[in-house]
């Protein structure tokens, strides 16, 4: 549970936020002076930082610029009124996260503070090698013995205290995220920003200016400057997931970052000067990409200075065994259940699996089963993802979706799920089901749509790039023989 800290005298603002972030989402903490603050940061470590600019003991950006000496990483986002605007731009350039003005949006404030959090979560969480299938509790790790992972460790050594342009390729659910916040982690820029874009989640007018910011005016709802990632990541570390996915527009403005290190704001001819370390992720193949004139050659290039190549699941061997361990003794703590037995006929129908969603779907089917298990041993039967392998997809029309057809399983029944995680002490009660509820709602409308992702993007009323990026994140993957008009344009 992220722990935020509000510094702001007002009581009225104090109790707005504390009435709105609670747990089990948010343990709120509160200050009225940037003195109070500092105590609070020192003692409680808080995860997100919201920060009125004026405070009784500080004013301007007085008070940031304390909190930076004290701790570099943790993300503000100030808030600020009337006449301060100017200031919380001046921060931004400093290192703030975001700033709003007041009154506060509550909508918008809650999205701000959750991408805060996750961004705090890359960087302090650390990334580290359980080749053991050991890792610290508080920690994502790095899991595997096999030759392939072997000489993923040994590049990520090789690289991490370089500034080196690093390109990660892989497929989807291999764990380049990971990888990348590993080699931050271990880096020289361990104690600058690391931020992190989905070049593929974003539509695509509204890339560029997440990059690279843009001047008020700069088109119809930019009522305000924006400082974008590589302004905000100065001195740190930008990581470009689905660097693959970016318009020719964004590749050619990308180039000139990586060479000179500048850019203009989107509407701006003000040249912004920054230092800023890349490290690209893609599971596209981008040679082929660049031969059919969708990827810009000379970036490409530029981007491949190292290359760090990671294997799908299928290919790890024994690896899936330690990975099953790992996964489900953490996963049992997660939601206060022992650790179960796993009986040979299921490691190996595991193993027969051939995993398109790679360790981020076999983490989804190990979390299914530990919910729907009963009794101490984790058998085939309760991994709905199996039920392919022995025949309970099989009749599904060959356009289906495969994996979200074998894993949505039966109708939850929602009141003894949501019973039963109240009572195992869940402090991710929302996500869990938001997650499932995602889930299910994307196989039913891919189905409905014959497995095509445009028409589905536009049933579910968003874009076909974050229909994708849902997929990727929920381990979900549409069969290869499938043919659409969104295989088409791909």
């Amino acid at each position: 549970m992220p722990t935020l800290l509000l510094i702001d005298d007002e009581p009225v603002i104090q109790h707005a936020f504390r009435k709105a972030f609670h747990p089990p989402e948010y343990h709120t903490i509160t200050a009225r002076t940037i003195g109070e603050g500092l105590t609070l940061i020192t003692d409680q470590k808080p995860d997100v930082i919201v920060l009125d600019v004026n405070l009784p003991d500080a004013s301007g950006l007085q008070a940031f610029d304390r909190i930076k000496q004290v701790e570099a990483r943790t993300p503000i986002i100030l808030i600020t009124g009337h006449g301060t605007t100017e200031l919380a731009i001046q921060a931004m350039k400093r290192g703030a996260f975001d700033y709003l003005l007041k009154p506060l949006a509550y909508d918008q404030l809650r999205e701000l503070i959750a991408r805060a959090a996750a961004v705090s979560r890359l960087m302090s969480v650390p990334a580290v090698v359980a080749e053991s299938g050991t890792a610290p509790a508080d920690s994502d790790a790095l899991v595997g013995r096999c030759p392939a992972m072997q000489e993923v460790y040994k590049a990520i050594g090789r690289v991490a205290g370089t500034d080196a342009t690093v390109l990660i390729l892989g497929e989807s659910g291999t764990g380049k995220e990971l990888v990348a916040r590993a080699i931050y982690q271990h880096g020289n820029r361990g104690e600058k920003p690391f931020l992190a874009v989905n070049c593929g989640a974003i539509p695509e007018p509204l890339l560029e200016s997440e990059l690279f910011g843009h001047e008020k005016g700069a088109f119809t709802s930019a009522d305000r400057k924006r400082i974008g990632r590589f302004e905000q990541a100065d001195g740190g570390t930008l990581f470009l997931d689905e660097v693959g996915e970016l318009p020719l527009l964004a590749q050619v403005k990308l180039l000139r970052a990586l060479q000179e290190q500048r850019f203009e704001r989107v509407g701006g001819s003000e040249t912004v000067q920054t230092d800023v370390r890349v490290i690209a992720a893609t599971n596209a193949d981008l040679e082929k990409l660049v031969a059919a004139g969708r990827f810009r050659s000379d970036l490409y290039f530029r981007l491949n200075v190292f290359t760090l190549v990671l294997p799908p699941l299928r290919n790890r061997g024994d690896d899936l065994d330690l990975l099953t361990d790992f996964y489900l003794s953490r996963f049992a703590k997660e939601f206060n259940r022992p650790v179960p037995v796993v009986p040979q006929e299921t490691r190996q129908q595991l193993r027969q699996y051939q995993w398109p969603g790679n360790v981020r779907e076999l983490q989804s089917a190990l979390k299914q089963g530990l919910l729907q298990m009963s009794g101490g041993v984790l058998l085939p039967e309760f991994l709905p993802v199996l039920r392919k392998l022995s025949g309970g997809a099989t009749d599904q029309p060959e356009a289906a979706p495969s994996t979200p057809m074998a894993a949505v399983g039966p109708a939850l029944d929602w009141s003894r799920f949501v019973t039963e995680r109240l009572e195992a002490g869940s402090r991710e009660l929302y996500a869990e089901c938001l997650a499932i509820m995602e889930r299910q709602l994307l196989i039913r409308v891919l189905e409905r749509t014959a497995g095509n992702q445009l028409r589905a993007a536009e049933l579910l009323g968003i874009t076909r790039g974050s229909l994708r990026h849902k997929l990727r994140a929920l381990g979900l993957t549409i069969e290869r023989g499938l043919s659409s008009d969104d295989d088409q344009a791909d």
